[in-house]
């Protein structure tokens, strides 16, 4: 019997810094997302949340709130960038590990800065940087277990190397599933024109974790027209609460159940800047709306 436990993330209330005065502060995060009715969470941005792991355990347990993942960026394909992204990385897998968490959501660097839009660096990798990339994150993800016990799940992102259906196949077959799997996020699987029920179906045994979103097909065309870079598509409002928008959230769930898995499922809605007073309603309503997509694997405990 699956089950897919959702939670929610900082990234629903509009957080993608470790400190921003535009964002919400995270007490508020945490007595509104516990007000919402999830019990799960993840840390964010490193740094949102108290790194110290006893103060964030007695916020959590003060909220009867748990940890299921960190997150943290990677750009392994770059020239000398293990000791960079394995500091980071560490930092991230610690914290996590001593408050209970037992995964570490890794996402790819972006080619080009989200907000401005400038291009940083070629958008396709070369075989070569292909290969450092995969080598390098299950280098990572080895690493991570032994140490800390924690398990890496490589989140495909817009604007990233890792971004359409074809490169998540590419990064899965370059992988090792011991120590590297995917987090399906299936907002960015969408807004990259990828087929998340396809995914599920080539790789069931490389479903790791879950981002839960929706994308407007109204606002990915705009962006697809335009090439607009993610930091204006967001403002634009191209990631949507369920059920606004694509993929269809109930034969989705349902296709995960089957795996026969016990698997997370985050909820996560990128809305940066948003109105403090935005998220809260909008948590509430996409509860609500999962619990009634007659999933029976679908719990909120």
């Amino acid at each position: 019997m699956s089950t897919i436990r959702v939670g929610s993330a900082p990234d629903s209330w509009g957080v993608w810094f470790p400190d921003d005065p535009q964002q919400t502060p995270h007490t508020r995060f945490l007595d509104e997302v516990a007000a919402a009715g999830y019990r799960w969470i993840e840390l964010g941005p490193y740094g949102y949340l108290p790194t110290d792991p006893q103060q964030l355990t007695d916020e959590l347990a003060a909220r009867d709130l748990k940890l299921s993942a960190g997150t943290v960026f990677e750009h392994l394909h770059q020239d000398d960038s293990w000791g960079a992204v394995w500091s980071q990385i560490e930092d991230v897998a610690k914290l996590t590990a001593a408050v209970g968490g037992t995964h570490v959501v890794v996402i790819p660097e972006m080619w080009r800065h989200p907000a401005t839009g400038e291009v940083l660096e070629d958008r396709n990798l070369t075989p070569e940087q292909w290969r450092k990339k995969a080598g390098g994150m299950n280098e990572l993800g080895k690493a991570m277990f032994e140490k800390y016990g924690v398990r890496a799940q490589y989140h495909p992102h817009a604007d990233s190397h890792v971004d359409t259906e074809e490169n998540v196949y590419r990064f899965l077959d370059g992988t090792d599933p011991e120590f590297v799997n995917l987090c399906l996020d299936t907002g960015h699987i969408s807004y990259c024109g990828g087929d998340n029920l396809a995914i599920i179906a080539k790789h069931p045994d490389r479903i790791g974790y879950l981002h839960l979103k929706q994308v407007d097909p109204e606002v990915r065309a705009k962006v697809e027209a335009e090439d607009l870079p993610f930091g204006e598509a967001v403002r634009l409002g191209a990631m949507t609460e369920p059920p606004r928008g694509i993929p269809d959230m109930p034969p989705l769930l349902e296709a995960v159940e089957q795996l026969g898995i016990d698997v997370f499922a985050i909820v996560e809605q990128d809305m940066y800047p948003c109105p403090a007073d935005a998220p809260l309603p909008i948590a509430q309503r996409t509860r609500t709306y999962l619990g009634s997509c007659g999933i029976p694997a679908v719990r909120f405990v």
